[in-house]
């Protein structure tokens, strides 16, 4: 199978995938291009009359403004604010990268383009010996690898960019997020200071494409 999209991972939980996801699902529809929508796995989910709601595959759903089936968008979702395979394992079930791919093909069938967004970073488990990058391996998509634009994310990102270039996943590029507000007052960094230079450093180190850094802004991380 042939990949026609781009997978979004992170370089840990909690660097606004989701909102970048968005960003990109936006831009795509303003060229024109008929865009889905993928967010295989969810945990965290809440309960409304007694049925699970998954935030993150809700709002790209809305973003895209589609009418395909949430359980194909979103073929697992999990109450419990943990790892997929662990949420999975508490609820006696166990996640299937091939159900994953089958509900890709279907979407693939459907658009032009999928944005496909992963939960946590690479090594994420999803079941008892898979992980986010086998899935991403599976798909045949390139990544577009969101690391928060704060101090450590030099070491996550490159972490990232090696473990991807040693199992052989595309790098599509590199977005650092600002996912809280910098103070204006500090005497020795200008807004923005801190990702511009991670982004400098990250040069340095890998040839992996950086392709920006997004400022902050009041949103859905």
């Amino acid at each position: 199978m042939t990949g026609k999209g781009l997978f979004i991972t992170g370089t840990d939980t909690g660097v606004g995938k989701t909102f970048v996801t968005s960003l990109i699902v936006k831009a795509l529809k303003e060229k024109g291009i008929d865009v889905g929508v993928m967010k295989p796995v969810e945990t965290g989910c809440r309960i409304k009359n007694g049925i699970l709601k998954p935030s993150d595959a809700l709002f790209l759903k809305k973003i895209a403004d589609i009418d395909d089936n949430l359980d194909i968008i979103n073929p697992y979702r999990f109450k419990e604010p943990v790892t997929p395979s662990a949420a999975a394992r508490k609820n006696n079930r166990q996640i299937k990268l091939s159900k994953i791919r089958d509900c890709y093909k279907k979407l693939a069938s459907r658009h032009d383009f999928i944005v496909v967004e992963g939960a946590g970073g690479l090594l994420v488990p999803l079941n008892s010996k898979e992980t986010i990058a086998d899935l991403i391996k599976l798909l045949k998509l390139p990544v577009i690898i969101v690391a928060a634009s704060r101090l450590g994310a030099i070491n996550h990102t490159l972490l990232t960019v090696r473990c991807a270039k040693q199992l052989g996943i595309k790098i599509h590029g590199i977005i650092f997020n600002n996912i809280t507000e910098q103070k204006k007052s500090s005497p020795r960094l200008k807004p923005s200071g801190t990702g511009l230079m991670n982004m400098e450093e990250v040069k340095r180190f890998t040839d992996a494409p950086i392709i920006g850094e997004i400022p902050f802004a009041k949103r859905h991380l």
